[in-house]
């Protein structure tokens, strides 16, 4: 129907310009910016899907920090009992030889000499190792029998992105008995220093004696070391599963999130090529008007 009043061409191509015009603008956005969903009205429900994932993801990653520094600092406590292991070893050594009958009352007092320093390193090994600050062994309660250091107490590690994701690990148990037995195997250790000559392989008979002491303890500090060390072993395996869930995890929000180049770039050349037709078909319904005007000549 032709009529001066409404003309239907116009509006209907109007109406089909301004849905191209949105859906051409909208193309623009997503690759100008690449990301499918750059507002809740782009997809209400991706958006809270994908939130939800990013915030699982960022947790992840933080825990995949988390697991780093723990095994750190276990690895720094292990390392120093390592040494401690040593200087015991050392000490059994120097037992053993003065217990034999061969070593003369000089060398058992030079041999003493060493024994009373070294205990006095197991001291300072055991109150000063410490990551981040924190005294991670004997601290102030060296020599006491009961640990102040970091694992004097049960510790946790959260190593996911929920409050239920923590690992428990408690070696206070081990740790009290490395000190005990320590206190035991040199009076040096508990004392911190050598103010006089300590008795422990002054003589052959307490030589022999000192030998089983420093046994215990050796094998109290291996047992405490194994403790760390399965620790440690336990944190690279939820290292690699973080790392696992970490990449699939972004993997899901990158496909409700970011843009498909391709196709959007194909919707985009649609919507332009409609935008031209449009703005042409516009201009020629104008002349729908001169039509009617041609009637009445």
């Amino acid at each position: 129907m032709l009529s001066l009043h409404t003309n239907i061409a116009s509006l209907n191509t109007q109406s089909a310009l301004s849905s191209t015009q949105s859906g051409l603008t909208t193309s623009m956005t997503r690759l100008g910016t690449g990301y499918r969903i750059n507002s809740a009205m782009d997809d209400a429900a991706g958006l809270q899907i994908a939130t939800r994932l990013d915030a699982q993801s960022r947790g992840m990653t933080v825990a995949m920090q988390n697991t780093q520094n723990a095994k750190s600092m276990l690895q720094t406590a292990e390392g120093a009992l390592n040494e401690t292991s040593n200087i015991l070893l050392r000490m059994k050594d120097l037992a053993t030889q003065a217990a034999d009958a061969t070593a003369s009352t000089a060398d058992q007092t030079a041999m003493q000499a060493e024994y009373d320093q070294l205990g006095v390193e197991l001291n300072n090994i055991m109150k000063n190792t410490s990551f981040g600050g924190q005294a991670l062994l004997g601290g102030s309660g060296t020599g006491t029998g009961t640990a102040a250091g970091k694992f004097g107490a049960s510790v946790n590690f959260q190593i996911g992105a929920a409050t239920a994701e923590t690992m428990a690990y408690d070696g206070s148990t081990d740790l009290n008995a490395v000190d005990t037995k320590l206190s035991a195997a040199t009076s040096t250790y508990t004392a911190g220093n050598v103010t006089t000559a300590g008795t422990e392989i002054s003589t052959a008979s307490a030589a022999n004696g000192s030998i089983q002491k420093l046994s215990d303890a050796i094998d109290a500090v291996s047992t405490l070391r194994s403790s760390f060390g399965a620790a440690s072993n336990r944190l690279d395996h939820v290292y690699n599963n973080l790392s696992n869930e970490v990449t699939n995890t972004k993997q899901a929000q990158s496909r409700i999130m970011d843009v498909d180049y391709a196709t959007e770039s194909a919707n985009m050349t649609q919507h332009q090529m409609l935008m031209q037709a449009g703005t042409a078909m516009l201009k020629q319904s104008g002349s729908m008007n001169s039509m009617v005007m041609s009637l009445l000549q």
